[in-house]
């Protein structure tokens, strides 16, 4: 079963029961920190898809780093799914469940990726935009891509809107290249 499959369907149940228990934001704030966690230390990514440790290793791990932290409902399904030999797909899960709990409360998730870092005003205008195309509340992320030569690529779902000027470059030459032009001499 592909990754994507499995992460949909733990994060779908734990989405399910965290609602019906009434504790949907803290289990959103777990799997939040959790993707956090994993973003920032490469070496507990790493533990975690290593097939040579054993499972009731990692999931002491997993109790050590995050057992007062977090719900007893998420170290539950760290347990479950540590128990399932499923550990390695636990990023995939948490970054699943985000997406869903978003869906759920009508979020859109929108990425701007710019040369330099944005402003308030900027950023509300961009807020703005992608309220007004999807017509949900925004979680704007921004990136930074040194390589844009200027403008912005705002990508909403599965829309980009590609205003940088190394996309209008290409599109010149792409032009240039199919020269309609014939040469008379």
């Amino acid at each position: 079963m592909s990754e994507f499959r499995i992460a949909s369907r733990y994060a779908k149940s734990l989405l399910q029961l965290a609602d019906e228990k009434k504790l949907l934001e803290e289990v959103n704030k777990d799997m939040l920190l959790f993707t956090e966690v994993i973003q920032g230390n490469r070496d507990f990514q790493l533990m975690l898809k290593n097939p040579v440790i054993g499972h009731d290793k990692k999931l002491n791990v997993l109790n050590l780093v995050f057992k007062g932290k977090v719900n007893a409902l998420t170290l539950s399904m760290f347990n479950l799914i540590t128990k399932k030999h499923r550990e390695a797909f636990l990023p995939a899960i948490a970054k699943e469940f985000h997406h869903q709990y978003n869906a759920k409360k009508y979020i859109e998730e929108a990425t701007v990726t710019t040369m330099y870092p944005i402003d308030d005003k900027l950023r509300a205008e961009f807020m703005a935009l992608v309220k007004k195309i999807s017509g949900k509340e925004v979680q704007l992320t921004e990136k930074l891509d040194e390589n844009l030569i200027g403008g912005f690529i705002l990508k909403i779902g599965d829309r980009q809107i590609d205003d940088s000027i190394n996309s209008r470059l290409k599109a010149l030459k792409l032009k240039f290249s199919q020269n309609p032009y014939v040469k008379v001499f």
